[in-house]
């Protein structure tokens, strides 16, 4: 079989794709041999004398597979599977926001209903700014302790 390598390279290069993806039929090689410019390979391209495969892409079955793994069985979210902090997952923002605005909303609650009066709202208001609770238990467990509500 003769060195064809420059009309291979010739018609990726005119295909736009790798050199892998050119394929020369043994029926066609003596005028593959003769064509020695791009015009001459555009033409056999279209005769359809040289073969252009399509390009290979990257398959994606595996990204969903992982992806409908995690979503219905939950794997590769479990303890093992985790890298970095966990403020690296959940921001320490986003977490003391969502914190605060429970527990703003619990006493704002027990305000409005009449479980605590307007002062000790107002101190577990400042309390709860401060950082005093870790979370919407702790300020029940703090109030149930100083005897501010019964439950």
């Amino acid at each position: 079989m003769p060195d064809l390598y420059l009309q291979k390279r010739l018609a990726a290069d005119i295909a736009n794709v790798g050199i892998n993806n050119v394929k020369l039929p043994e029926e066609n090689l003596d005028e593959i041999k003769d064509a020695l410019t791009r015009s001459d390979i555009k033409k056999l391209i279209a005769d359809g004398k040289i073969i252009i495969e399509k390009k290979r892409g990257i398959s994606n079955s595996r990204v969903k597979l992982r992806r409908k793994n995690r979503r219905i069985k939950g794997e590769g979210r479990r303890q093992g599977s985790k890298n970095g902090k966990k403020g690296a997952r959940v921001q320490p923002r986003s977490e003391w926001i969502n914190r605060i605005r429970k527990i703003r909303q619990y006493i704002k609650w027990l305000r409005d209903s009449g479980t605590i009066d307007e002062r000790t709202y107002r101190l577990y208001y400042k309390k709860a700014k401060g950082g005093t609770f870790k979370s919407l238990g702790d300020v029940r467990n703090s109030l149930k302790q100083s005897g501010k509500i019964k439950e």
